[in-house]
């Protein structure tokens, strides 16, 4: 299997990139900087540098061509403004998207966002944000393509606890909180172990232990 992350640097993609190549799975990290290279490497991942806001057509199918699995995992970051929630947070996920539907249709992960939103109301960055991933979210759901996608709650750089609440409705969560390794350990399930996972998935710390994850 070939896996392709898109956003391979950011704190997720390393970790889940960690677990995929544990389990001998081939993951391509796609990355904008090229001075990350080394950290994916490290993580088990093989660099390829292609930077989804401005790249040719043709470039971002090379980078994701064979893969059976695409991950979008990028973000514009929390100190972006409201230009590159669009660019990043939306303008890359749809361009993923498109590259899928022309490379044989990859299965296609969407990390987003707990309460995503097309109509999400407000004028502050954040409300740009979760509308910018609400339309992705949506962009993909009508795609035709297979797909997860995975709305985490609010993101913490605790050590994986190994459970979650993962559910469809968000007001049966758990908490308001799910570290970052957690988020990539459920990935990782879905990706190795439950191909037939699809649709919106919300996520948060629980009590489910992460290999009962769409059990």
């Amino acid at each position: 299997m070939v896996v392709s992350v898109v956003g391979g640097h950011g704190q997720i993609a390393l970790v889940l990139t960690g677990l995929l190549a544990l389990d001998g799975i081939s993951v391509r990290s796609l990355i904008r900087n090229p001075d990350h290279a080394d950290a994916v490497s490290e993580a088990g991942g093989s660099p390829v540098v292609v930077d989804f806001e401005v790249a040719p057509d043709e470039e971002i199918d090379a980078a994701i061509a064979g893969s059976n699995v695409v991950v979008f995992a990028a973000g514009a970051g929390p100190g972006s403004g409201v230009e590159r929630k669009e660019s990043v947070d939306y303008g890359a996920a749809v361009r993923l998207i498109e590259a899928a539907r022309r490379n044989g249709s990859p299965r296609y992960v969407m990390i987003s966002a707990v309460r995503a939103d097309p109509e999400y109301p407000g004028d502050d960055v954040f409300s740009v944000y979760l509308r910018a991933k609400g339309r992705a979210d949506a962009k993909l759901l009508g795609s035709g393509l297979d797909h997860l996608i995975l709305r985490p709650v609010g993101l913490t750089d605790d050590p994986a606890a190994s459970r979650i609440s993962l559910v469809r409705e968000v007001d049966r969560l758990e908490s308001d909180t799910v570290p970052r390794a957690d988020v990539a350990a459920v990935l990782a399930e879905a990706i190795v172990h439950h191909p037939e996972a699809s649709g919106i998935w919300n996520l948060s710390s629980g009590e489910l232990p992460v290999t009962r994850a769409f059990a």
